[in-house]
């Protein structure tokens, strides 16, 4: 949604001669009789505030002779914003009152008007909508809406606007509008600046709480199968959980591979939404997660243990969480460099005296976090660059067994669209150039004996393209020594084969390293 919203002029203040009367009254959610003397007044403060269709619910501070302070409910039909001070009494039991020069006054605690000293012409504003009220119209004239907007970003966070729309706009929703002068806002469009800034957000916490999947595997692999902790429930979960990693053989097979790739977790929240039963296929994250249930019955009630399952466990709602966490923004700031690829390896240390199911439930919920990590890190990379392409990332890490060993095998792919092509005159839709889709996919693993290693690839119009990091010395020198059959194959499979090298090391990151590719091939 475009448009321009209109901050509201300040309001003509009362002059001083005019004797305060009693008028606006606040009706209170629960009666008390007696918190403000007969002939007395007190000093309120309102700590929150939100709209119930046509009033308005208020938390007050209220602060009675002698100091003493007590929290009261109330409904309004004012809207009073955050942090707004008024001077009342207490008519009954069920009311409080304040008087008509207060109510005025009360509206300057909103803002009136925008500091283009500390809010410069083009600062971007984000805020969300407390409250919105029809005005009268005027006859012949559009609508107006008024509403109270709270300010969640620069130095004027906490704040709340006094705004005019010609739209509604709908209550919690989150704006992001443009300073033009010091009386009027732009909105700009918030679909995709807000999952920016949600997912970003959430990214950092749940990096911070991951772990490796080889570490929770391991203890799988490890677990026994004859103690009383060990119930024939848990043992089913781990069971499927460790049966349903594919092996080296299996993800050499296209087929192998998407399937997975479907199963890896990735896609849990997508298979939710359509209906699907994750207990009806394998999925990585949904075992995860039927694991976690398995061990928490069978711990100690600890709210150390209860904070690791609310912090880590929140998959099934993830695509709601991402929104729902827009509204504890603090601040905007520009897009975010997009997170390294591929995660470090990241191992837990046992805790002293804690029990075998303790330190399995710490390692599940941190590789549901790994998981996540690598969701989030999907949506983070996926959008509309800056010139004009559609850029799709799908990232994920599939734990696959290498003989005897589990090895993490981190995935990112991603597909890169040319932007739309204005129609030449006279051209027919079916004289059009497909729309060149540009594909690039990276891995890492760490397999014996290559050792650490990672890979990229891209391809376009048949052509594909390549590099190879090995760390290994004896793994480098193997590689370059079959090359040439590697582009064998690819010609083999109809590709046209361009540069593939190998080097020592991993390869080059960033946006000025990655493969070079043309849209257009100048020397057609």
């Amino acid at each position: 949604m475009t448009g321009e919203m209109n901050i509201l002029p300040l309001p003509p203040t009362t002059p001083a001669t005019v004797r305060p009367q009693v008028g606006e009254l606040l009706k209170l959610l629960t009666p008390v009789e007696g918190l403000i003397g007969a002939g007395q007044s007190a000093k309120a403060e309102v700590l929150s505030l939100k709209q119930a269709d046509q009033t308005f619910q208020l938390l007050l501070k209220v602060t009675v002779d002698g100091g003493r302070q007590t929290t009261v409910q109330a409904t309004s039909n004012l809207p009073l914003p955050q942090g707004t001070s008024l001077a009342i009494t207490q008519p009954s039991a069920g009311n409080l009152a304040i008087t008509v020069q207060q109510a005025i006054a009360s509206s300057v605690a909103a803002l009136t008007r925008i500091d283009t000293a500390q809010l410069p012409v083009g600062t971007l504003l984000q805020g969300k909508v407390l409250t919105s009220q029809a005005l009268p119209q005027t006859p012949g004239q559009a609508a107006v809406f008024r509403s109270l907007v709270s300010l969640l970003n620069t130095a004027q966070s906490g704040s709340t606007l006094t705004i005019d729309s010609p739209q509604p706009l709908r209550i919690g929703t989150l704006l992001s509008a443009l300073v033009e002068d010091t009386q009027t806002l732009k909105f700009l469009p918030m679909s995709s600046r807000q999952e920016q800034l949600a997912v970003s957000q959430q990214l950092l916490g749940q990096q911070s709480r991951q772990a490796s999947l080889t570490g929770l595997l391991n203890a799988l692999q490890n677990l026994p199968s004859d103690t009383d902790q060990t119930s024939q429930d848990l043992r089913a979960v781990v069971d499927k959980l460790l049966a349903s990693l594919p092996d080296v053989q299996q993800l050499s097979t296209a087929k192998g591979v998407a399937l997975a790739l479907a199963n890896s977790g990735a896609f849990l929240e997508a298979k939710l939404l359509t209906g699907q039963t994750p207990t009806l296929a394998p999925d990585m994250k949904a075992d995860l997660l039927k694991l976690i249930a398995q061990l928490t019955p069978g711990l100690p009630s600890s709210t150390s243990f209860n904070a690791i399952i609310a912090a880590n466990t929140l998959a099934p709602a993830l695509p709601s969480f991402v929104r729902n966490a827009l509204g504890m923004l603090g601040q905007v700031s520009a897009k975010p460099v997009p997170s390294s690829f591929p995660l470090p390896e990241r191992l837990l240390q046992s805790l002293d005296g804690e029990g075998d199911l303790e330190q399995l439930l710490r390692l599940a919920a941190a590789a549901v976090s790994r998981l996540q990590s690598h969701q989030l890190s999907s949506l983070e990379q996926t959008g509309v660059t800056d010139d004009g392409r559609l850029l799709s990332t799908w990232q994920l890490e599939i734990p696959m067994r290498n003989l005897q060993d589990i090895v993490p095998l981190q995935v990112k792919s991603q597909r890169e669209e040319a932007p739309e092509r204005e129609p030449q005159p006279n051209e027919r839709r079916d004289e059009r150039e497909p729309k060149q889709q540009l594909w690039r996919v990276d891995l890492a693993f760490d397999m014996e004996p290559l050792g650490p290693m990672q890979i990229q690839a891209q391809l376009i119009a048949g052509s594909l393209s390549s590099q190879l990091g090995a760390e290994r010395p004896y793994t480098a020198d193997l590689i370059e020594n079959n090359l040439f059959a590697l582009r064998q194959r690819l010609l083999d499979r109809g590709l046209n084969a361009g540069a593939i090298d190998c080097h020592l090391g991993p390869p080059p990151q960033g946006n000025q390293t990655r493969l070079e590719h043309r849209w257009v091939d100048e020397t057609a």
